[in-house]
């Protein structure tokens, strides 16, 4: 017998791993296993309850539409590169968003005049993505965070509507598994944890 009151909750959160988009497919979460997933997300530590973080979502052909709206600000924003790896790459962009059924946006949203430190709300935010992909898993979807390019220009966030004071946290892209990917080497707690003591 276990001595965890909730191990199928712990089992859950052990086995969660991220599932590349490229295995994420049809279904995505119903509207209402969508809110239930978002509401569980939501659950963080927020200092000052300030909800510092907010989801910008993308499915159907809302995902083609805002591909190519990328693939145009990325071809203006790279100009440098050499005419193929620019074409390469702008084509990417028109797919980037298409490859999951469901793409969420986390948006650290902090309140610039709150005394609440800017670490802190993004620090929320952070957990906000965490708890998203560990209620998509335990609702029996897979997920992955991705940042890059899309996540990180100014262009890409005027398309998707992020004011001057956000920025993305993370592209959630969420979808059904078509396989479930080996697991990786996970950290070895002994080289990661110390036990404080009084210096002498």
């Amino acid at each position: 017998m276990s001595l965890f009151p909730n191990e199928a909750a712990l089992r859950v959160l052990e086995t969660r791993r991220s599932v590349p988009t490229s295995q994420l497919a049809e279904p995505a979460p119903s509207e209402t296993e969508l809110a239930r997933i978002l509401t569980i997300a939501t659950r963080v530590p927020d200092h000052g309850s300030l909800t510092p973080w907010r989801f910008i979502i993308f499915s159907g052909d809302a995902r083609h539409q805002v591909g190519q709206r990328l693939s145009a600000v990325y071809r203006l924003e790279k100009q440098d590169m050499s005419p193929e790896r620019l074409e390469k790459f702008a084509d990417i962009m028109t797919r980037v968003f298409t490859y999951a059924p469901l793409v969420i946006l986390i948006v650290s949203s902090p309140a610039p005049d709150a005394k609440i430190a800017l670490r802190e709300q993004e620090l929320s935010a952070g957990a906000v993505a965490m708890n998203l992909l560990n209620a998509s898993h335990a609702s029996g979807y897979g997920a992955i965070l991705l940042t890059g390019w899309a996540a990180e220009s100014r262009g890409a966030a005027l398309v998707y509507g992020v004011k001057p004071h956000e920025h993305i946290a993370g592209i959630v892209h969420i979808g059904t598994p078509t396989d479930i990917p080996g697991d990786r080497p996970r950290p070895d707690l002994a080289n990661l944890v110390t036990h404080w003591t009084a210096p002498e």
